[in-house]
């Protein structure tokens, strides 16, 4: 699979169908009896490669892969596991912690890179000052820098939006005394975590000026409603990315990094849960989903969000509307925002909403002394640049009022969705929540099948019957997006094949994939109604 949100006219593809068929016959996923001479094809002397061996914290062997490399697709189950598992993160959250009663019990995470490095991000945090939590996934592309930006700096303005009069006043007043600012988020890192800590104070200072404008605003009071902090968040941090790209700085770092944020992209689904109900804010293709699980025990998958990409005929609509009609052929082309980009809202992408002019202006303004060799992907222009902005992060929002039915919320990158649908991923989560797998009774189309059908409905049974290999939901669903075989069921050598894959080539068979299970306080749902 080649899913890539950006495309650009002069990236060359001849490695990459140079390898695409061997390749492709190696995730067809056949059966155990053709492994061993499939093996030996996938590695065929035409690769020319080698495999270096590395350990990591584990203790477990880890295979560092490339193209002058031989390929060895031969994992063990226990280095599968070691590489799905090296992201993951598992969080208890008190059901009451002395501010109020919890609607989350429980969450757990994980990612699994394709690009090196991770493009995706994500964010996890108690909203100390005001009631409820924040979670985050984050997918970026023109690199990481945009999603890193966005991860660390979303929730504190959502959470600030949020804030009464009086606690900002209290954050301003500690400010100016120099004194211990009350802390706004309580968050949940991950060991893999990283901050862009040259940025910090900019950061900070930006993040004031806007509890400042909250401040001068007669009307915030008690401060703002999850749906519109939500908004406003998304809304007013591009436009800190935004303008940080476009003033000087007091180091080359950090104005190299301002402008590697803007010109970049993220999506970003956002969502707040507090014991009312669950707040999405959506802008992009990653997505949010709730398990339900109904009263005769099997389960249902209702969507808290809408891909904003061009399968979306509502947002394409929403595009062209905004543009002159004599561009309505050239504003989404080949499926993408003016042939190049797939997600149709997103944070930074600055080459979508600024001037031509003013592009120019701020990548001349850089110091000569400044290596950025990210500014090779942003010179090219985008055809058919006509009417700017064609791009915007406004979210959509999307509110449901928590019943007891209501288990879990999944919020997960688009890489996760290009390998499974929403059914699927909720059932999974499901049965690995419940420990029950439901089989439908056999129906009387069934029944007439021939032997060869019904020893293929025995395979799929057989497969949705399997038991969960790990303790975490998330990882459960990551090994399920890549390893899946023809029935249903695991796939060991299909899975070995898609962790082995060096990086060169990894990107061009699967994308980043982050997925968050949140599961829901049922028992305190029951209690409020």
């Amino acid at each position: 699979m080649l899913a890539c949100h950006y495309i650009y006219p002069f990236l060359f593809l001849s490695f990459f169908f140079g390898h695409h068929a061997l390749y492709s016959s190696i995730l067809s996923c056949p059966s155990p009896s053709q492994w061993p001479s499939l093996t030996q094809r996938a590695c065929l002397s035409s690769w020319g490669c080698s495999v270096s061996g590395a350990r990591c914290s584990s203790g477990a062997t880890m295979r560092f892969l490339s193209t002058r490399q031989d390929l060895d697709f031969q994992l063990s189950r226990v280095q599968i596991s070691s590489i799905l598992r090296a992201n993951e993160q598992a969080v208890s959250i008190p059901e009451f912690d002395g501010r109020g009663l919890s609607a989350v019990r429980k969450f757990e995470s994980n990612q699994l890179a394709a690009n090196t490095p991770n493009e995706d991000r994500r964010s996890a945090a108690t909203c100390l000052q005001t009631k409820g939590m924040l979670f985050g996934v984050f997918d970026g592309h023109g690199g990481w820098a945009c999603a890193q930006a966005v991860s660390e700096r979303l929730l504190y303005y959502v959470a600030v939006a949020m804030m009464s009069q009086r606690g900002l006043e209290e954050l301003e007043h500690c400010m100016e005394q120099s004194r211990p600012v009350p802390p706004i988020l309580q968050w949940y890192k991950n060991h893999g975590d990283y901050n862009y800590r040259e940025s910090a104070s900019l950061y900070v200072e930006h993040l004031r000026v806007f509890w400042q404008e909250l401040l001068d605003s007669e009307e915030h009071g008690d401060g703002m409603s999850p749906p519109d902090a939500l908004y406003y968040a998304f809304k007013r941090l591009d436009t800190d990315i935004s303008l940080e790209a476009q003033v000087p700085h007091s180091s080359d770092l950090i104005r190299s990094t301002a402008i590697q944020v803007a010109f970049a992209g993220s999506t970003a689904c956002v969502a707040h849960v507090g014991t009312e109900g669950i707040h999405v804010a959506n802008a992009g293709d990653c997505r949010a989903v709730l398990g339900v699980q109904e009263e005769d025990g099997s389960w249902s998958a209702l969507p808290l969000s809408q891909d904003h990409n061009a399968q979306n005929e509502a947002e394409l609509e929403r595009l062209r509307a905004q543009h002159p009609p004599s561009e309505r052929d050239t504003v989404i082309t080949d499926n993408r925002l003016l042939g190049i980009l797939m997600p149709l809202r997103s944070f930074g992408d600055v080459r979508f909403k600024w001037s031509l002019e003013l592009q120019q202006s701020v990548l001349e303004s850089l110091e000569s002394g400044i290596e950025l060799d990210f500014l090779n992907l942003y010179q090219y222009t985008p055809p058919n640049y006509l009417s700017p902005p064609y791009l915007d992060v406004a979210p959509q929002l999307t509110y449901h009022s928590l019943r007891p039915q209501d288990r879990f919320l999944i919020l997960g990158s688009d890489g996760l969705w290009d390998e499974m649908s929403s059914e699927e991923a909720v059932r999974l989560v499901g049965e690995h929540l419940s420990g029950i797998h439901l089989q439908a009774p056999v129906s009387p189309t069934e029944r007439q099948l021939n032997l060869g059908q019904m020893q293929e409905l025995l395979w799929k049974r057989r497969a949705l019957a399997m038991p969960s290999l790990d303790p975490n939901a998330a990882t459960h669903l990551i090994r399920h997006a890549l390893g899946t075989g023809q029935y249903g069921e695991l796939c060991q050598e299909k899975l070995a094949s898609m962790l082995a894959l060096p990086e060169d080539l990894a990107r061009m068979y699967r994308d980043d994939i982050t997925a968050t299970v949140v599961y829901l306080n049922s028992d305190l749902v029951r209690q409020h109604r």
